[in-house]
């Protein structure tokens, strides 16, 4: 089974931390959408549509500047094209963009998960992020999933954002709350290089949050979301039970995917190992380019490298991993000195090694990233 991800690039603003590929010049959408169907025709003819499609996700940019019937319109390909075996199919949504009669349109249209952009209820902090969408529109978009009968959706928060108190979070936290989300996604703030808030950092005209400060939201939101049944399984992910989010579980185990439109990546097996390659993040390129030359940045995966990119993704689960797909699968062992690390931080209460599974604990997810270096480094 594989997955299908969607990359429509369509922006009204730049979000302040956002280092995804988007274009703001609405006026391409109609010939995008011409051009996506295309591309998912192209693949039909292919042996990668061979593969049960489990997962359908369509991200950005801002995907709900679509209109249901253009939603509808890539459906029909893809159903024409892929066996859709589908257990998720999500969208990203903007909360200014939402109603009722939208959301109910792409229920009939295929969409069964929503991903609503919340990110914060305070309106300096939403101007701080310059976000397209102000606190009562958030609020409306949350109680509109519900009247759609939106019970299956997810609703992002970003959290260690400059200045921002534990008590701030707090109030972000009980707000949504109130709306009964099955699913939180909480990330904190990245400043990525070349957005505006990774130029104000350089410039000195603004301080990220400290690590403490990070730290203190991470334990707040780990204490709290397990109160109303949301158990965080993957360091930004918090579910009730059943509502676990299988098209990314999919990308940490390494499953088959197909990325399509501008920027979107694609992974997937082979005899030897397994392929990455991206689509150009040109949407002029994406637009006017023969298909076969819309391939970039083609990687060539050997197990070993695999493996270790596994390891690094099943300890930012819950879950962790179990030695012996390590083995099996990859062809992977840990060394002797990678036994004793672990054995070691398994005393300090950062990591659950019992032999046959490697896990972190809640102490252990905050330094994850630190951890996993030191792991493969030994």
């Amino acid at each position: 089974m594989s997955g299908i991800y969607i990359h429509i690039p369509f922006c009204r603003q730049a979000c302040s931390y956002c280092d995804f590929y988007f274009v703001t010049r609405q006026e391409m959408r109609g010939e995008f959408v011409s051009r996506l169907c295309d591309e998912i025709d192209r693949y039909g003819e292919t042996a990668f549509a061979d593969e049960p499609v489990e997962t359908v996700y369509i991200g950005g940019g801002t995907p709900s500047l679509l209109s249901a019937s253009e939603i509808s319109a890539i459906f029909s390909h893809l159903e024409k094209n892929f066996s859709l075996r589908t257990k998720e199919v999500t969208m990203e949504l903007n909360p200014d963009d939402v109603t009722v009669a939208y959301l109910k349109e792409l229920q009939s249209a295929g969409i069964t998960r929503a991903s609503m952009g919340v990110q914060t209820f305070d309106p300096d902090r939403l101007g701080f992020m310059n976000r397209a969408h102000n606190p009562s529109e958030a609020v409306q978009a949350l109680n509109f999933l519900r009247e759609a009968g939106f019970s299956v959706f997810t609703a992002d928060l970003i959290y260690g954002n400059p200045g921002q108190t534990v008590e701030e979070l707090d109030e972000d936290i009980d707000r949504l709350l109130e709306f009964d989300p099955p699913h939180i996604s909480a990330y904190a703030l990245t400043i990525e290089p070349g957005t505006r808030l990774g130029k104000q950092v350089e410039s000195g005209r603004m301080t990220p949050a400290g690590d403490d400060q990070v730290a203190d939201h991470f334990d707040l939101l780990t204490r709290k979301l397990p109160e109303k049944g949301l158990h965080r399984y993957e360091i930004s992910s918090y579910s009730k039970k059943g509502f676990e989010a299988i098209h990314n579980r999919n990308y940490w185990h390494h499953k088959n995917y197909l990325g399509l439109g501008p920027s979107a990546h694609s992974f997937w097996w082979g005899q030897e190992g397994a392929r990455r390659w991206k689509t150009v993040n040109s949407i002029r390129q994406y637009l006017d380019e023969p298909f076969d030359r819309m391939s970039v940045e083609k990687e060539n995966l050997p197990l070993a490298v695999l493996a270790e990119e596994r390891l690094m993704l099943g300890l930012r689960t819950r879950q962790g991993i179990l030695i012996r797909e390590l083995d099996d699968r990859y062809g992977y062992s840990l060394s002797p000195g990678q036994r004793e690390w672990l054995g070691k931080k398994a005393d300090e209460g950062l990591v659950f090694f019992d032999g046959r599974q490697i896990s972190l604990t809640t102490d252990g997810l905050k330094l994850a990233d630190h951890l996993v270096v030191e792991l493969l480094l030994k």
